[in-house]
């Protein structure tokens, strides 16, 4: 491995499906997981495509109930490509002898090459190369090539190349109760004998897909349609030390595509016209260079690596093509079929980054949000509230699809799923809204659809809050936190807690910051909105109240994770590990036990810290002190000591949370967090699950924590404002940004001095804010600013 390249040798079934995910090639349109060609889907390889945005619903019988749920869909596996001496079996490296193995994927160019030499049965050995990429600068196109070399071997070689539309989402086995299979009316056809295609519709969403294959080789290329497939059948002639060579080229639409009639001929047309693999090769070199201009990372060692790894996963999934779409932010990504495609709150950790390189996209993201307003606001009516519900899991049109039922695999029931009542989503995408546009000065996506939205979210909270004349204070009952261990309380019969901290510290902040932007927003605008939404001057007053007195519970000197937290039991957090070693999902142990996680203080993952990871100190205090509370720096170093000896770390985003809080004040600690945040995928930390997709929100966090974290950066009344906290383990990197109008804002830290360079563009100055201290950089000048110890 270099500081750019990720090698993997020898071949190992079991760290088939992590490699899979890890080595996934996409354009933020599509992407493909890095699967062995000649490999049909099995319980060690799943060949997954998947087309941003393409959801199917599909009803199935679990548990005794009819339960419905809607999954990103395994689009037709354009990948297969098999081959074999004449008459004999297919080479596969589960069914023949491997000399040698390697997989390589190149983050810079986008490209996963492969190698691989197999044992020939009559003698001799096949040496196999492949090329393979998903085309960045033309978001439909993926091309593959592969050449094979014979050692001590004459011969014919037998290729087929596949379209197979034979597929089911089943990669996930604990979902394999579940009906997975999503496509029908498959039919197949050709246009000439180098081009193949393949069309078929989702079952109930009715998405049309067109898939269409060139085959470019020297050797004479036969058809045979077998439905589901359609295979492109060559043989080629092998003689020792000759390389021969086949490139396969695929182009992809469905009919949710713009600007086209058919998504079949589209396919077909687009595959027809395009050059060949080389030139495929260059034009998609290029785009990525361009990414990672605009994304320049420079971060030295282990760690910078890692984060290049993280970025390139992140551009893959929403890339510039992804302001094109009508899509949301897929929890993870589009390499796999966990969480079934669906989008969380992990834009919450996806966007910062975003918002200073690619606004473009970013904007697009949160359109997806506006887009489905009104159904979050149908969403409200339903459950008795005004203003808007946004769902905790979203798919195609916004409605609430988080599972009934989820099972335990340790126990093997299938269990009520509660987590939908967790409205603080809508929170994370008033934060969202927000924080766009301060990076990008977009004021007019703020005075229009940002308005909107934070206007119906503020509305929600307002009325989801009820007066207790005892604590003189304003609840919010029955939710669930950010933690999601905890859904009831101990033997409740109904779900949820009341006053979660997070929940209420946020919907106060979102009053607050609402109530601000109502303020400034042109009068012809705020008229038009009042008008519209039958805003008052007597719901501003009340949201006013509101934002002042939700209540925040405290126990023992410290904050509560919600109302009634201090009731409950301790767990024996060193017996539980003796016995189990791993108790990240200590729900799920203790279920199997038949017990519940409820009586415990123990959390999955942060919940009150998750206050310190969106806002500064300085900004925290502020917000505590609108409710009254004074927030001293003993009762969160009290408070961040509790729940730091509570958690289980059960989900990739603790240990990056748990970091970013800590480099404020112990940052021997913090390291631990943040190293434990970038192994999180490549190690598999949480054993087996970056097989079934990467955890985007955490590779993304790990880019905003070294962007973000460590700087103190915030964008903040037209001024980057900056407090450093450098890490002994991290204390030099670069990286550039964009600002409003300047693109290619250059950040450096190093050896206790901070420059930044502004490049020439006839915009106005920047202004630099440090503790202490505000600085001018204008266009085309560089500044160096020493800082305290």
């Amino acid at each position: 491995m270099t500081d750019w390249t990720w090698e993997y040798k020898g071949y190992e079934p079991t760290e088939e499906r992590l490699r899979e995910s890890l080595c996934t090639l996409g354009n933020g349109y599509f992407a493909t997981r890095g699967a062995l060609p000649e490999c049909a889907a099995d319980d060690v390889h799943y060949p997954g495509t998947y087309v941003a945005g393409c959801y199917n619903r599909l009803t199935s019988r679990v548990a005794g109930r009819s339960v419905e749920n809607e999954d990103m869909v395994n689009v037709p596996n354009w990948l297969s490509l098999r081959f074999r001496p004449h008459g004999g079996a297919w080479l596969t490296p589960d069914t023949a002898e491997v000399l040698e193995h390697v997989l390589v994927l190149h983050p810079p160019s986008g490209v996963l090459e492969r190698h691989t030499r197999y044992v020939l049965p009559g003698g001799g050995t096949l040496a196999v190369r492949q090329l393979r990429l998903v085309h960045m600068a033309d978001p439909h196109l993926a091309a593959m090539r592969t050449e094979f070399t014979a050692e001590g071997h004459t011969g014919e070689l037998e290729v087929e190349a596949a379209l197979d539309g034979g597929v089911s989402n089943a990669q996930v086995a604990r979902y394999r109760e579940l009906d997975g299979h999503h496509l029908t009316h498959v039919h197949t056809g050709s246009s000439d004998t180098d081009t193949v295609w393949l069309r078929c519709r989702t079952r109930t969403s009715d998405i049309r897909i067109g898939m269409a294959c060139r085959l470019d080789c020297e050797a004479p290329v036969a058809v045979r349609h077998t439905r589901p497939r359609t295979v492109q059948c060559t043989r080629l002639e092998l003689t020792p030390g000759d390389t021969v060579t086949i490139d396969k080229i695929v182009a992809l639409h469905t009919s949710r595509d713009p600007a086209i009639s058919d998504p079949l001929f589209a396919a077909v047309a687009r595959v027809e016209r395009v050059p060949g693999f080389d030139a495929l090769l260059a034009s998609h070199r290029t785009a990525w260079a361009q990414l990672w201009h605009r994304a320049d990372l420079e971060v030295p060692g282990e760690a910078g690596r890692i984060l290049r790894l993280h970025l390139f996963h992140v551009l893959q999934t929403l890339s510039p093509h992804t302001a094109d779409l009508d899509v949301g932010v897929p929890a993870r990504g589009l390499h796999g079929e966990a969480y079934r495609g669906h989008v969380f709150w992990d834009e919450l950790f996806v966007l910062p980054y975003l918002d200073l390189h690619f606004p473009e996209t970013a904007r697009a993201l949160l359109r997806y949000r506006h887009r489905r307003l009104e159904q979050a606001c149908t969403a409200a009516r339903a459950a008795g509230r005004r203003g808007a519900m946004y769902p905790w899991q979203s798919g195609s049109d916004g409605r609430e699809e988080t599972q009934q039922l989820h099972l335990n695999p340790r126990s093997g029931r299938w269990l009520p799923d509660r987590s939908h009542r967790q409205y603080h989503v809508g929170s994370a995408i008033a934060y969202n809204v927000l924080r766009y546009c301060e990076a990008s000065g977009d004021a007019e996506f703020l005075h229009t659809k940002g308005a909107e939205m934070l206007l119906q979210i503020a509305r929600f909270w307002a009325d989801a809050a009820t007066w207790d004349a005892g604590l003189a204070r304003h609840r919010i009952k029955s939710v669930m936190g950010p933690d999601e261990y905890h859904d009831a309380y101990p033997d409740a019969t109904e779900p949820g807690l009341d006053d979660n901290a997070y929940t209420n510290v946020t919907a106060a902040w979102v009053l607050a910051r609402t109530l601000e932007v109502l303020r400034t927003l042109p009068e012809p605008r705020r008229r038009e909105l009042g008008e519209r939404t039958g805003l008052d001057e007597r719901e501003l007053d009340h949201w006013e109240e509101v934002s002042r007195t939700l209540y925040v519970p405290f126990h023992d000197g410290v904050i509560s994770q919600f109302h009634g937290y201090g009731d409950l039991a301790e767990l024996d957090w060193s017996g539980y590990r003796a016995r189990y070693g791993d108790i990240r999902r200590l729900d799920r142990i203790l279920e199997a036990e038949g017990d519940t996680v409820n009586r415990y203080r123990a959390s999955k993952q942060a919940d009150v810290l998750m206050l310190g990871y969106l806002f500064s100190p300085p900004a925290l205090k502020s917000l505590f002190a609108r409710l009254g509370v004074q927030l001293n720096d003993d009762l969160w170093r009290r408070t961040v000591d509790h729940y730091l000896h509570r958690t289980s770390h059960g989900s990739t985003l603790s240990g990056l949370v748990h970091g970013w809080v800590l480099a404020r004040d112990r940052r021997a600690e913090a390291w631990e967090f943040c190293l434990e945040a970038l192994r999180g995928d490549i190690a598999d930390v949480q054993g087996g699950t970056t097989g079934e997709g990467i955890h985007l929100g955490a590779m993304a966090g790990t880019l905003d924590l070294v962007q973000r974290g460590l700087t103190g950066l915030e964008t903040r009344d037209g001024a980057l404002c900056l407090d450093p906290v450098p890490l002994p383990e991290l204390s030099s990197y670069g990286f550039s940004l964009r600002f409003h109008d300047h693109w290619g804002v250059r950040l450096r830290l190093r050896h206790g001095r901070l420059e930044i360079t502004v490049p020439p563009s006839d915009a106005d100055p920047i202004d630099v804010r440090l503790p202490g201290r505000e600085v001018r950089v204008e266009p085309g000048e560089t500044v160096q600013l020493p800082l305290p110890d």
